[in-house]
């Protein structure tokens, strides 16, 4: 069902899943902090269940409901990338997140540089946002693409025209080091 960003935001506060343009692609979206949600997206995306998500978040504090421990100087590194298509590995010290982790006992991050999508976030808390395609698959760059897809199996599109923008850079910090971990 075709929505707008209004009513996609309710949706996604009850639990739903649906693809809505991000910064960088357009995104299968549902919330970070429902394990629920997030096994329904990796069956969605026929994902691989070992592989982490990244979160988006709406602010950089959102990051310590993750168990994640912000000092003075992380702020400052992350205030570099942030806001901006960086996607940014931190390790988390909360096992309740496994279902986001995958074991790994870190958790990407990403503020994004996009106001509407930002408002979403203020309102649903923290989201989910892989590119919307099935793995393996090239990422939905328009909405007729995502249905492509997924059909009748989310909950809504919201149509923002075509998303030519390519995924976030991940990376993570070693000390005063970045590593660059997906280009």
């Amino acid at each position: 069902m075709e929505t707008d960003i209004d009513s996609a935001a309710e949706m996604l506060m009850q639990g739903g899943v649906g693809v809505l343009a991000t910064d960088t692609l357009y995104g299968l979206v549902g919330s970070a902090l429902s394990s629920e949600t997030i096994d329904r997206i990796y069956e969605l995306k026929q994902r691989n269940h070992t592989k982490p998500l990244i979160v988006l978040i709406a602010q950089i504090e959102d990051i310590e409901q993750f168990g994640v421990v912000l000092s003075e100087k992380l702020i400052t590194q992350l205030e570099q990338y942030w806001p901006g298509p960086y996607s940014i590995l931190l390790p988390t010290i909360d096992d309740q997140f496994e279902y986001l982790h995958r074991g790994t006992d870190h958790i990407a991050f990403r503020l994004p540089d996009k106001s509407e999508l930002l408002e979403v976030l203020t309102q649903t808390g923290p989201l989910v946002a892989p590119s919307a395609n099935m793995e393996g698959m090239p990422p939905a760059h328009t909405i007729q693409e995502a249905r492509n897809y997924f059909g009748t199996d989310v909950d809504f599109y919201v149509d923002e025209g075509e998303r030519k923008n390519k995924a976030s850079t991940l990376i993570s910090f070693d000390g005063e080091n970045v590593v660059i971990e997906r280009e």
